[in-house]
């Protein structure tokens, strides 16, 4: 009967489910999303290989070029650099410097790909600290940086454009019309939140820096620990090199950032608990005002069926079963509420996260939590008219109308 009653008045019903379908499509859409770029963090973040942390004038994962702090922060050039690798001698695995020019194109023969190239200067550690492996060919050398040569290494998105029969090594392509040999190519890594990794080029650090200048740039330096058990300890002794490299004085705060996977890991977890706070305050707003419309669509529900409510109780109906009728017509509204909300939370929380190509996940913890409170909504706010409509007295309610 309380199916019945929904069915006859479609379109109310409707509007009224739409509320409970916006506030749990909001929470549910942001939760699925953060639970899909947790579930893929270990291989989103972890650019970074084992036991590396990093330098950098900016942070790791938000941008803030526009904030002054950062901004205007000295660049950390190459003679710190090279500072920094004579104090730490030996006690670090290795230490790569990284600096990059975006949109760059490259042209071999009559093909080309699309001016969305990263160059990277760098040295023979970047594969190491970057995660990559050579596929074809060789890695770049200690030689090729301090002879400043002509030579790169390219990844898996350039091979393909400009060789998609292969043989790339040894062939000359063109980088902002400067010729380059290229001497090996990366294994595919594909990509990881937009951005994709294979769309990559690196030449030697001293090489990129007579091509595109030195000035107005700052390099990020990775540094890697003998092993896991010195890791803290080798960091701690870095970051003193480093201040020194930079000759800031005892008193003086960081002017850089030191980041790592974990670093990265924990950032990310507090923006996505900061946005799920926000999510949850939303969605709970929403959800109010949500069973204040049904509450006011069960008021109206209740004085327009007022003399079927009496011929109810002429004919046996105990109070119960009036208020079991409309409370179940109020849950009813919000579980089909809550079910619409869900499919569409996770159909776009999925959609976004196939786009950056995270992992696809279903929050069954989320859903059903959505579940049971739109169900206590539908009955709280379900309570005072199915109440009301209990309490008639059947002789006023036949005599209604």
């Amino acid at each position: 009967m309380a199916w019945s009653s929904l069915g006859a008045n479609k379109l109310r019903s409707s509007l009224t489910i739409s509320g409970i379908t916006v506030g749990i499509f909001s929470v549910i859409s942001v939760m699925t999303t953060i639970s899909a770029l947790q579930s893929s963090i270990e291989t989103g973040l972890s650019f970074l290989g084992a036991n590396i942390f990093q330098f950098a004038k900016y942070p790791g994962t938000i941008h803030v070029m526009g904030e002054e702090r950062y901004k205007n922060r000295r660049n950390i050039d190459y003679q710190t650099y090279l500072k920094f690798v004579r104090l730490v001698g030996d006690r670090v695995q290795l230490v790569t410097p990284k600096v990059f020019d975006e949109n760059v194109q490259a042209v071999f023969e009559n093909r080309k790909t699309n001016p969305n190239l990263e160059v990277c200067g760098t040295n023979q550690g970047f594969i190491v600290s970057n995660n990559f492996a050579i596929d074809n060919g060789r890695n770049l050398t200690p030689n090729d940086v301090e002879l400043a040569r002509d030579v790169c290494v390219v990844g898996k998105a350039v091979l393909d454009r400009l060789f998609p029969e292969g043989g790339a090594v040894g062939k000359t392509i063109r980088l902002d019309g400067r010729s380059y040999e290229v001497v090996g190519t990366f294994a595919p890594k594909g990509e990881a939140f937009g951005a994709n990794e294979d769309n990559q080029v690196i030449i030697p650090i001293t090489r990129f820096f007579e091509n595109y200048g030195s000035a107005n740039r700052s390099l990020n330096i990775a540094v890697q620990a003998q092993n896991q058990l010195v890791y803290e300890k080798t960091m701690g002794y870095a970051i003193g090199a480093f201040r020194k490299a930079r000759e800031l004085k005892p008193e003086d705060s960081n002017d850089f950032e030191i980041y790592s996977n974990d670093s990265l890991a924990a950032a990310f977890h507090d923006i996505a608990g900061m946005v799920r706070i926000g999510a949850f305050v939303i969605s709970t707003i929403a959800l109010i005002a949500a069973g204040v419309g049904i509450m006011n669509i069960m008021l109206v529900s209740v004085t327009e069926r007022t003399k079927e409510i009496g011929i109810r109780k002429s004919l046996g109906a105990r109070q119960r079963d009036i208020r079991l009728q409309f409370l179940l017509e109020a849950l009813f509204l919000s579980l089909m509420g809550a079910f619409s909300g869900i499919i569409l939370g996770v159909a776009a929380g999925n959609g976004f996260a196939a786009y950056v190509k995270a992992q696809v996940v279903f929050p069954w913890g989320w859903s059903i939590a959505g579940v049971f409170v739109c169900s206590a909504i539908g009955l709280i706010f379900g309570m005072y008219p199915a109440h009301k409509a209990a309490s008639l007295d059947p002789i006023e309610a036949l005599r209604y109308e």
